[in-house]
């Protein structure tokens, strides 16, 4: 037992062991309202009436988000927590090891304890806001409390939503009812709630994805301005043909209606995170009227959409919890996201949103990573990097291309393309990764329990589209060293070159600022990235800049004896290819400045895909339109 606290002179005593959770149901149904009018101080007000008994209760506030893959629930960001039960405060004790736990004891004749707290979002200008003047993410795992000893699957919610007046949203929730500015939610599990954020704001747009179909699929968008909402018809139909191109490839679907929740700000966090009936996507705010100069961008509603079958309803069987508050094992991402990663890239080309040379340049960057930028594969594997999420939690890294993180994703991407090469080579290209997929994940059309698999499953799954050793082949791209993640590449009929021309989509890559990847590239030949600013981003490990001396964190100041801007830095690496003399790098680095000779000669580097005359073009099969 443990002294009470969290109520200013209350002295009960609360117990301080957590309930572990029981597959039973829940008595009663947890009411929740969020009051989420703050917009210029970005506090998200909650009240909360939970069902109780007399006795012991914990509640628990979500730690282990699906979707995250790592304990990341902002715990820091519950703030005013206050629990009364008719009328009369109750204490309440964080627990000693667990911070995400706090006990109460409920007393005797208590049927409902009410709790009200706040979540405070993050204001820093360099933050990534959740809410705007003009629109909100939110997130019900940060807002909600809930009774531990339960499958989240087990305890019902009624959710309710109040939003500035005017405010439209989005959200996979059915509406039971709405009275001015609040919304009444029809009663979910809290598995299900957590599983469905709200997008909402002043400039809303609902766009139709498969008119007529009896699972619907919508494009709920949220933008800064009106103007940013506004689709050509040409960018309907891509949208459009992403969704038949999905449920051609799966021959299923697995929820009742799909809502894409798409803001489109400069002020919002960009965002990409699944969930089994939505999935929440941000972009900058001229996603749509900057269109032609934004390819690299397209891929990420179809890497999200393709998660509703790949990660939602096919799930790792150790990445499913009983509920938020069990670490979850993340041994299979290279499943989950690996294979995500690939179908990503090939439906965005056979959407249309991405011509067949976009989709090759994409590729292009993503295999020379593997193959100039990953030396890290030397003491680690594909399968190791699965556990970044938890170590590293997506921070910054000093080296990433010796640390790696989560490469996972496109490592297991290339991983993947060499799967689909050899399924078409086995069975004189009768059968494809297309085959996996439609065996794998489009069982039980209309269903969205998940259901799991583990790495048995796949192999069975694989060898049941054509027999072959599996196990050997995924293991050698998976748990072993320097793995062949080349092989897919040369398999489908092309191969991976380098020349001093710059692809389109590599150019609009680098010049896009609200662009995740929005770094100078200069990785395949010095060894650098950078920010515009001339702050070096990362340096390739025992690459040029890295021999000579250069840091991540360094800021370079000066080229050769000229100002730094990209140009000048462009203009030295290619002028040093006919020479001798070393490329001057002037960095500032800890207040310090000093200048280090880099002594590279091969000239700018830029990565492009060719075909391998006289073999199969299985890349232009994959991305082909399916009809």
């Amino acid at each position: 037992m443990a002294l009470a606290a969290g109520t200013a002179g209350a002295q009960q005593t609360v117990s301080d062991q957590v309930p572990p959770p029981q597959d039973s149901p829940y008595v009663g149904t947890v009411a929740i309202h969020v009051d989420a009018n703050d917009t210029v101080q970005g506090i998200f007000r909650v009240h909360e009436t939970i069902p109780v008994k007399a006795g012991a209760l914990t509640l628990l506030y979500p730690q282990w988000i699906p979707g995250d893959h790592s304990p990341t629930g902002p715990i820091a960001m519950l703030a005013g927590l206050k629990l009364s039960a008719n009328g009369k405060p109750l204490a309440w004790k964080r627990d000693e090891y667990n911070v995400y736990a706090f006990h109460l004891d409920v007393p005797a004749g208590v049927s409902t304890v009410d709790a009200e707290f706040q979540y405070l979002s993050e204001r820093e200008d360099s933050a990534d806001f959740e809410i705007t003047d003009r629109m909100m993410a939110m997130e019900w795992s940060k807002v909600a409390l809930y009774p531990a000893g339960y499958y989240s699957r087990d305890i019902t919610f009624a959710p309710s939503l109040t939003l500035p007046h005017g405010w439209q949203l989005g959200t996979a929730l059915e509406t039971a009812s709405k009275s001015g500015d609040t919304t009444t939610f029809k009663p979910v599990t809290l598995e299900n709630l957590v599983d469905s954020p709200v997008y909402a704001g002043q400039y809303f747009k609902r766009v139709a994805l498969n008119p007529g179909d009896k699972a619907p699929v919508y494009l709920d968008i949220v933008a800064d301005e009106p103007k940013y909402l506004e689709m050509t018809p040409e960018q309907v139909a891509v949208h459009r043909a992403l969704v038949t191109q999905a449920v051609k490839l799966f021959g299923s679907h697995h929820y009742d209606h799909y809502d894409f929740l798409f803001s489109l700000s400069d002020q919002l966090a960009g965002n990409g995170t699944e969930h089994h009936q939505s999935s929440e996507d941000g972009l900058g705010a001229d996603y749509f009227t900057a269109w032609k100069e934004a390819a690299s961008e397209r891929d990420l509603l179809a890497h999200e959409y393709t998660h509703s079958w790949n990660g939602k309803f096919r799930r790792p069987a150790d990445l499913w919890t009983p509920n938020f508050n069990v670490p979850m094992g993340d041994s299979l991402l290279w499943v989950y996201e690996g294979q995500t990663q690939y179908w990503g890239f090939v439906l965005t080309a056979r959407a249309g949103m991405w011509t067949p040379q976009e989709f090759r340049d994409g590729l292009a960057l993503v295999a020379a990573n593997y193959e100039r930028n990953r030396e890290g594969f030397q003491w680690r594997t594909l399968e190791d990097t699965t556990n970044d999420p938890t170590i590293a939690r997506r921070s910054a890294l000093p080296y990433r291309s010796w640390q790696m993180s989560e490469d996972y994703y496109s490592g297991g991407q290339l991983m993947w393309l060499a799967v689909d090469a050899k399924l078409r080579n086995l069975t004189h290209d009768k059968q494809s990764l297309d085959d996996f997929a439609r065996a794998f994940f489009g069982v039980d059309n209309g269903s969205y329990v998940p259901k799991t698999y583990t790495f048995d499953d796949v192999l069975a799954a694989l060898n049941g589209v054509a027999k072959y050793d599996w196990a050997s082949f995924l293991n050698a791209h998976v748990n072993a060293l320097d793995p062949p993640l080349q092989d897919g590449l040369a398999a489908t009929g092309w191969k991976l070159v380098y020349d001093d021309k710059e692809s389109e989509y590599e150019k609009q890559a680098d010049s896009r600022p609200q662009s995740s990847r929005h770094l100078l590239n200069f990785t395949w030949s010095i060894g650098l990235t950078m920010t515009d600013s001339g702050k070096v981003n990362d340096v390739r490990w025992d690459g040029p800049a890295f021999k000579a001396g250069v840091s991540t964190g360094a800021t370079v100041v000066a080229v050769d004896g000229n100002t730094y801007s990209k140009d000048a830095l462009t203009s030295a690496i290619a002028a040093a290819k006919d020479s001798k003399t070393p490329i001057a790098l002037t960095v500032k680095c800890q207040g310090r400045f000093r200048t280090i000779p880099v002594d590279y000669h091969g000239g700018l580097q830029y990565p492009h895909l060719v075909r391998i005359e006289g073999t199969p073009d299985y890349l232009s099969e994959i991305i082909a339109a399916r009809k």
